[in-house]
């Protein structure tokens, strides 16, 4: 059975980034932290922090962590937690983070709500919180875990676009399948396909000369500056359309990415309210998933 003293050693050292501070916030000595964190290693057999600088949870103390967390928000739901600070690990694909989620995640009357964001294509979040690394879950997946619940938040809206820059360089206007099959294209990572999506549909190829870009904002950039084209989402280029910073490779075509929201059946009161309010900021941003 779990000392739930040791996790709590090990939740302080996280947050904090080490053990002198970790000590302070629990009012022990900083022996005493790091002989509960040596304790947990010995009960577990394994490494439960990498002693880095700040010190990072391992796979495995990153499920203790998760693990302690569900126990606080079920706590909380009993009405047994204090006040005290409620860390939420939330795994979001980069595209939400760069539009319309932050405004969704915003409780000013809960502030001791903070948020531990995970960055992940949304075709692989889901596997984050099957592993048990994160308590909820932003992806495209309507299967819900063993225990979770799943509820749809709305489809992103992606289209085809370069800068004219790009689109004079490579003769793409009129679009022709065999100039397009020459110019490079931007990719955030190995697991985005929806580059891969539009050429099929367009051309009946696969890209053949790509730009990896992990970042959303830096995927953004690049198209504007001219080093490829790419998908990006309807929301995050509409000043650039107006002004003429880009334009649409392939008028009237989209692919609409569907979103859902992943949690734990065991919920407590915050994090229903947290799932409420990301679901109006949706409703308000995403169009209906078709």
């Amino acid at each position: 059975m779990l000392d739930y003293r040791l996790l709590q050693a090990l939740a302080a050292v996280t947050a904090q980034g080490g053990f002198e501070k970790a000590a302070a916030q629990l009012h022990l000595t900083q022996s005493a932290i790091s002989r509960r964190i040596k304790q947990l290693e010995a009960v577990l057999g394994q490494p439960v922090l990498q002693r880095s600088t700040p010190p990072k949870p391992t796979l495995a103390g990153q499920r203790l962590l998760n693990h302690l967390q569900q126990v606080r928000q079920m706590e909380a739901a009993l009405g047994l937690a204090d006040q005290e600070v409620q860390l939420l690990r939330l795994a979001t694909n980069a595209d939400s983070l760069a539009t319309w989620l932050p405004q969704a995640l915003v409780l000013p009357d809960q502030p001791q709500l903070c948020f531990d964001l995970v960055v992940e294509d949304q075709s692989v979040s889901l596997k984050r919180m099957k592993q048990g690394d994160v308590m909820a879950c932003i992806c495209d997946s309507p299967q819900p875990l063993n225990g979770g619940a799943v509820m749809p938040l709305g489809a992103l809206r992606y289209r085809a676009v370069a800068s004219p820059d790009f689109v004079r360089r490579y003769q793409l206007q009129p679009l022709s399948a065999a100039l397009l099959a020459q110019a490079p294209c931007l990719v955030f990572s190995s697991d985005d396909a929806l580059q891969h999506r539009f050429l099929q549909d367009i051309a009946g190829i696969s890209p053949s000369h790509v730009h990896l870009c992990p970042s959303s904002e830096g995927f953004l950039k690049a198209v504007l500056a001219g080093l490829g084209f790419g998908l990006l989402p309807e929301l995050q280029m509409q000043a650039h359309f107006a002004n003429g910073e880009l334009i649409d490779l392939a008028p009237g075509y989209y692919l609409d990415t569907p979103l859902y929201w992943h949690h734990w059946q065991t919920e407590s009161p915050l994090l229903q309210q947290l799932r409420l309010q990301v679901l109006a900021g949706a409703s308000q941003c995403l169009v209906p998933i078709g």
